[in-house]
């Protein structure tokens, strides 16, 4: 009870505080996320408090690069954190796909500085024929409330497929494991991630092909103080040059092997 009083008090800390701004400069970032997506970002498990991950381990390497203070901080569920940054009481997402909705409310960096593949989870054993996302029609799916998957398949699925949205990605599994939907998008490195943690992993499939692949980007709030077009450019500036020497892909990988060291660690200590 302590730890989780610690943890709210820290969040409520951090959106009190707001960025530090003056003169057209910004000294400290406050930035939230997803917390079901791993390796690219969770809740750290010695201070929930904070997110961890690849997303957050790139964004404070650009901090320091810059000069700039980045706090990545829990913020509550995924729709939650983009709550956040359209209020502005956040300056950014560390890592948001492109959609029409969004841009109304937040500025992207470019490049994007990691890809990734969303595919179709389905019961181990299930009969399904699927090539595509034609084939999810007259289905039910389920995926996380807010979730998107770029423009392009956002726009079919609201016009012909029909998917529950629920508050969690573990909520989703655990319904499709009981035979209430059909199917769960969403992506293949966190989806992989989650059920490995639940103990799903060898009931669950992968149906390929993904139903698209899309860059994640770095997010400034309209409503941030600190989004200048200096602070995008310095941003943008720096992305391109992680992304040019590979450390992007080389912190996603250390941060995926992290994840599951800390899954060992946890499941060891149930153990005792």
């Amino acid at each position: 009870m302590l730890r989780s009083f610690l943890s709210c008090a820290g969040v409520l800390f951090f959106l009190l505080a707001g960025p530090a701004w003056s003169a057209g400069s910004c000294e400290r970032l406050v930035a939230t996320g997803n917390p079901e997506y791993p390796p690219y970002l969770w809740r750290n498990p010695d201070n929930p408090a904070q997110l961890m991950g690849a997303n957050a381990e790139l964004l404070k390497r650009i901090g320091r690069a810059l000069d700039i203070e980045v706090d990545v901080i829990y913020t509550g569920s995924w729709a939650r954190a983009q709550d956040e940054a359209r209020s502005g009481r956040v300056d950014m997402l560390a890592g948001a796909f492109v959609t029409q909705a969004r841009v109304e409310y937040m500025d992207y960096v470019h490049p994007p500085f990691l890809h990734t593949d969303s595919v179709v989870w389905v019961r181990r054993g299930q009969e399904l024929f699927y090539a595509g996302r034609q084939d999810l029609q007259g289905l039910k799916g389920g995926t996380l409330v807010n979730n998107s998957f770029g423009e392009d398949f956002d726009r079919y699925a609201q016009q012909h497929l029909s998917i529950e949205a629920v508050p969690s990605i573990a909520q989703a599994m655990r319904k499709l494991l009981l035979g209430r939907t059909d199917y769960v998008l969403y992506e293949q490195y966190p989806g992989t991630a989650i059920a490995q943690s639940l103990g799903f992993a060898e009931e669950l499939d992968v149906l390929q092909p993904a139903i698209s692949s899309e860059g994640l980007h770095f997010t400034l709030s309209h409503n941030s103080a600190c989004n200048t077009a200096r602070l995008r450019g310095q941003l943008a500036r720096s992305l391109m040059e992680l992304r040019a020497s590979g450390v992007a892909e080389r912190v996603l990988q250390d941060s995926l092997a992290l994840w599951q060291s800390q899954q060992v660690q946890q499941d060891s200590l149930l153990l005792e």
